[in-house]
């Protein structure tokens, strides 16, 4: 992609662009939350608002290369390593600085320290990261997850797994024992006592899941119309993990339609209103890759008359690009509970989610997907294309064309039937009925014979 299309582009989660060098402390802020990210590009010499390459001053953009190299190393920690290119567009230089993803996080200011100069990239903001998020950057430093962290209240032999032990049968055909557990990585022991790992708590019935991640379930709503505000239905899933997902897709399908799309040979073909394969390995992802350690915040799937949301607490992983979703993308945020999902046959191998979701699109031209980051999360969603709104003169129309037929039905079975009958079992004004019964003449789809009193009316063309 070249630099004119690139400045087209809208500022987002890996660019930035400024036209002349901003304080020290904003860029070296964009510098650490592109590290504890993505990566990302942050361009100087291009205007924002509007969107305009101006260029910086050739004589001095050596000096700002070496002014900025040393403002991130003398403020960053750990040691942040920019790559520096210099761009000439239409005779005007552009200064690019590329960072990369950090190995080592969490980054911070070095004066403010890591609890309060740390900070991550939001959309196209940059927002101080919260204690859960430091948190979860130096986990990601040691190579550990969230899920995998130890429960020290209760040993493994206190933990209620009944159910998951039942589900587990059900799923593999095999028996839940100490080893498998062993093997799935879901206890560990410390100090001669065995105890079980935070995945394991969020697999269970145990009551110490309700207390622990009482936000761990899916929220669940059928809204009227386009927007959120009148339910039609709702449900909260608050059973442990490996249930939730099937329970959100039977969700979905009550509440989307089924119709047929042709027939092969004598057989119907059945077909979804959305891409049901492609919801299916979304709504999984949204439960596997959900971030537990953020408090407050559920897994929310809203269904619209246009669309399908589904929204999942976290960002996106840095390394995942919904863009690329022919690539065999893979980075896992449960460690644990991804290998316990795919054992349990919930999810299939790493790499393919993406693609399974794009190859089931391809049979589905009217549905578009959309994905977006609102704030601390990764949202999903299906778009229908030629959504046509309940308000538009294209459905009003279908609505009178109805009624139409509904006065054609009655007249008809009675030809004699007055006005002021036609209204009353229709359930519109007599002015409807009269303005309907105009279109029909005038349509020459009817006519009246004899007067207006005593006469009848008759059918000209078939019903």
């Amino acid at each position: 992609m070249n630099i004119k299309e690139i400045v087209k582009q809208p500022e987002g989660r890996r660019l930035e662009f400024k036209e002349q060098i901003p304080s020290g402390y904003k860029l070296v802020r964009i510098v650490i939350a592109f590290s504890n990210d993505a990566g990302g590009e942050i361009y100087l010499g291009v205007k924002d608002e509007p969107r305009e390459i101006v260029g910086l001053n050739q004589d001095k953009i050596i000096s700002l290369e070496e002014r900025i190299s040393n403002m991130i190393f003398n403020q960053c920690s750990p040691v942040i390593l920019p790559e520096f290119t210099i761009v000439t567009v239409d005779k005007k230089m552009l200064l690019r600085i590329r960072i990369f993803k950090g190995n080592n996080p969490p980054y911070f200011f070095k004066s403010k320290g890591k609890e309060i100069g740390t900070y991550i990239r939001v959309g196209s903001s940059n927002r101080l990261a919260s204690a859960e998020i430091v948190a979860e950057l130096e986990r990601q430093s040691a190579n550990m997850s969230f899920d995998g962290e130890l429960f020290f209240e209760k040993t493994l032999s206190e933990i209620d797994i009944k159910a998951f032990i039942v589900f587990f049968k059900e799923r593999t055909g095999e028996k839940l024992n100490l080893k498998t557990l062993s093997k799935l990585c879901l206890y560990n022991e410390k100090n001669g006592k065995k105890y079980s790992t935070y995945a394991l708590i969020l697999l269970s019935d145990d009551p110490q899941r309700y207390r622990l991640f009482p936000y761990a379930k899916v929220e669940c709503a059928r809204f009227k119309g386009t927007t959120p505000g009148n339910f039609i239905d709702q449900k909260t899933i608050d059973v442990n993990i490996g249930q939730q997902a099937e329970m959100a897709l039977n969700f979905i399908l009550r509440h989307i339609s089924q119709g047929t799309k042709g027939y092969d040979g004598v057989y119907r073909n059945d077909h979804w209103e959305y891409p049901i394969n492609a919801l299916r390995e979304v709504v999984r992802n949204a439960i596997v890759h959900r971030d537990y350690a953020l408090s407050g915040k559920d897994i929310k799937i809203a269904v619209f008359d246009d669309k399908i949301e589904i929204t999942s607490p976290g960002k996106l992983m840095p390394s995942v690009d919904f863009n690329l979703m022919e690539a065999g993308q893979s980075e896992i945020r449960n460690k644990l509970i991804a290998a316990a999902f795919k054992k349990l046959g919930i999810i299939e191998q790493w790499g393919n989610g993406l693609k399974i979701i794009s190859d089931d699109l391809k049979n589905y031209s009217e549905i578009k997907l959309e994905w977006s980051e609102p704030g601390i999360a990764f949202r999903v969603t299906f778009r229908k294309k030629n959504y046509i709104p309940e308000n538009t003169e294209k459905t009003r129309e279908k609505t009178r064309e109805k009624t139409r037929e509904k006065i054609l039905s009655l007249l008809e079975a009675t030809p004699y039937i007055t006005i002021n009958e036609l209204a009353e079992i229709i359930g519109i004004s007599q002015k409807g009925i009269e303005w309907q019964i105009a279109k029909l003449k005038k349509e020459k789809r009817i006519k009246r014979i004899g007067p207006a009193k005593g006469g009848h009316w008759e059918i000209l063309i078939n019903l």
